[in-house]
């Protein structure tokens, strides 16, 4: 035999040296649930070792990331009850408590990447990412209004960037031209572009208590059985200004992830959820899996796929693996 592949894998050494692909802390952005109030930390049940923290305590926990190298957050409130209503109002009301911690976290951690999440379900009494209409049905157009009003509003804290997770048609467009009108053409939009109605996004929901109140999101989120249509997707979110072309839930849409990769030269990103997270570390804790080498594997073929940003629960924990 003249050639043996199994030559470049004899050692640690070798192997390292002609790997394909190497996770960094650079790849990662770390979800993060903020809570009203101050010291307050609620681990949320679906999903060992992530916790809900109010602003005095997500601070703290942003500095420790900072040490492991990780520089990008993504921040979602955890909103209570009284303060949703049909049309997400406290959404872009400057006083909220969502928006008074992003103008305090870009304060003391200017160096951060700060991204947002532009919706209407955490702050809905429906539990829709837009406005529902008398017979259930969910409002395209008259949604984009309060979406750009919110995209706006946390544009104005100093945030990095917007996070449009709603999937209601036009709206990259549409919030674009509203930072730009603004004054905030710097501000970029990562677009959820191929978002799935997915049954991965349980102890996500859990977690902002933001489950639909009724129906599902069938009619605005893409259908799990579609690869091409998500080509669809991100050549309007490229047209419509995107900076990022998000993939969610990311392992088991990892071809959606290549597809994007090779069809577009936008960065694209991956969304490992919190199904997927909670699947390894309830299979961790009773001993099926090993916790550390599924996580790294994981991450690995999100990257391997052509993920440039990896959004996951995992990241510190992986940070302080690496380091």
């Amino acid at each position: 035999m003249l050639r043996r592949p199994r030559r470049n894998r004899k050692t640690a050494a070798i192997r390292s040296m002609v790997e394909e692909n190497k996770l960094s802390t650079s790849d990662f952005m770390y979800p993060m649930f903020l809570l009203e109030g101050k010291s307050k930390s609620i681990e949320v049940e679906s999903m060992p070792g992530i916790h809900r923290l109010s602003i005095d305590l997500m601070l703290k926990e942003i500095e420790a990331c900072l040490n492991l190298g990780i520089r990008s957050f993504d921040i979602f409130p955890v909103v209570d009850e009284k303060h949703k209503d049909k049309l997400a109002t406290q959404s872009h009301n400057p006083d909220f408590f969502y928006l008074k911690a992003l103008e305090e976290i870009k304060n003391k951690f200017p160096e951060a990447c700060i991204m947002t999440d532009v919706a209407m379900d955490p702050y809905s009494t429906d539990g829709h990412d837009g406005v529902v209409d008398e017979d259930g049905s969910i409002l395209n157009d008259e949604s984009l209004e309060i979406l750009g009003a919110m995209a706006l509003a946390q544009a104005e804290t100093g945030i990095d960037i917007i996070g449009p997770s709603d999937m209601m048609d036009g709206r990259v467009e549409y919030i674009r031209d509203i930072l730009d009108d603004n004054g905030y053409e710097d501000t970029s939009i990562m677009s959820y572009t191929a978002k799935y109605a997915s049954a991965f996004y349980g102890p996500f929901r859990d977690a902002l208590d933001s489950a639909p109140k009724s129906g599902d999101k069938k009619t605005y989120q893409m259908n799990p059985a579609n690869l091409r249509e998500a080509i669809i997707e991100a050549e309007l979110d490229e047209e419509e200004g995107a900076d990022f072309l998000m993939v969610k839930p990311a392992l088991a849409y990892l071809d959606v992830i290549k597809l994007l990769r090779d069809n577009f030269d936008l960065p694209i990103t991956a969304y490992n959820v919190s199904g997927e997270y909670a699947m390894i570390k309830a299979a961790a804790q009773k001993g099926w899996l090993d916790n550390d080498a599924t996580m790294m594997e994981a991450l690995l073929s999100m990257k391997r796929a052509g993920a440039k940003v990896i959004l996951t629960y995992f990241a510190k924990e992986a940070a302080q693996l690496m380091k």
